[in-house]
């Protein structure tokens, strides 16, 4: 019976130490962000723009023949 119960608190011992100093579960990897769903890629987007002087517009400027 003694060796029972030194059994039971030999695995006990070692499921603690396991927890305590084993391996660690990794966290997962950030999500994967498209570029359309970056916010450093909009706004930088948005600063090449507006540095560019248009957003897109048509001025209303077209090449006619005169």
């Amino acid at each position: 019976m003694i060796y029972l119960l030194a059994m039971i608190g030999l695995v006990a011992v070692i499921v603690l130490f396991w927890k305590a100093f084993g391996p660690t579960m990794q966290e997962p990897a950030g999500k994967v962000i498209g570029p359309d769903d970056d916010p450093e890629f909009l706004w930088k987007m948005n600063r090449d723009t507006r540095r560019s002087g248009t957003d897109g517009q048509d001025s209303g400027k077209q090449d006619q023949p005169e």
